[in-house]
């Protein structure tokens, strides 16, 4: 069996996943589970996986990302969002996880483990073991900024990044490759992802660039140096 035809059989356990059952963790809305989906339209393992986050992508304290990758475009269909860059924060992760490869789809959860989240217990499961729990700098926006508070930093200090993604459901229809025939929902689609600057310790603040797509929403993630360890995370 397929695992688009698995798809099927999750509707009940994908209603389970997009309850707040989280007590145990420490997530909430200050201090968010960051789930980021390596995906493509050109890959027909992918849409579960999608369908599992976009399942909880509505909680509060989750604040979840798609980011499209490109090295599925050259296999019959190019993903109308895909970016190298999307790629290459992939592989970033791989080095910093000490993993052989990447594949789609993958999902990181707070840049401490990852997973295919083929299932939703799956995705619940990868997002217990990597509760980053309630440490880590307040980060907020303030005006036309990012402000993180004072903290401890990690040795090599913390990237401050600015994801600008597109917060609703988009309908693409795919008309060659492996999902060819299909229409395909798509959220939490990152457009921009920008280096704000380096995080040491001391409280700062980064000023958000201008110049944005009209309708994106915004999130600031603060994580360690090359795709490590989420510290912390806020969305406006």
């Amino acid at each position: 069996m397929s695992h688009w035809l698995k798809m099927g059989g999750c509707v009940a356990a994908l209603a389970m996943l997009a309850l707040p059952l989280r007590s145990a963790l420490a997530a909430d809305a200050t201090h968010p589970t960051v789930v980021e989906l390596f995906q493509s339209q050109g890959c027909s393992s992918c849409p579960p996986a999608a369908a599992n986050v976009s399942a909880v992508s509505d909680r509060a304290d989750v604040l979840a990302l798609s980011f499209a990758v490109d090295y599925w475009d050259r296999l019959g269909w190019k993903d109308t969002f895909s970016k190298h860059a999307w790629t290459e924060r992939q592989y970033a992760y791989a080095r910093a996880l000490a993993r052989d490869g990447v594949y789609t789809p993958q999902v990181v959860i707070n840049g401490r483990v990852e997973g295919d989240a083929l299932e939703p217990g799956a995705l619940a499961g990868l997002m217990s073991r990597g509760d980053r729990g309630a440490g880590g700098p307040n980060v907020g926006f303030t005006g036309g900024a990012v402000t993180v508070g004072a903290g401890a930093a990690p040795s090599g200090g913390a990237d401050v990044w600015l994801a600008r993604y597109i917060p609703r459901t988009v309908e693409v229809a795919i008309p060659r490759g492996e999902n060819a025939g299909h229409t395909l929902p798509y959220k939490d689609v990152v457009r921009e992802l920008t280096l704000l600057g380096h995080w040491r310790g001391d409280a700062a603040t980064f000023p958000v660039p201008g110049g944005a797509e009209s309708g994106l929403a915004e999130a600031a993630i603060v994580q360690g140096a090359g795709c490590g360890p989420v510290l912390a995370a806020a969305r406006r």
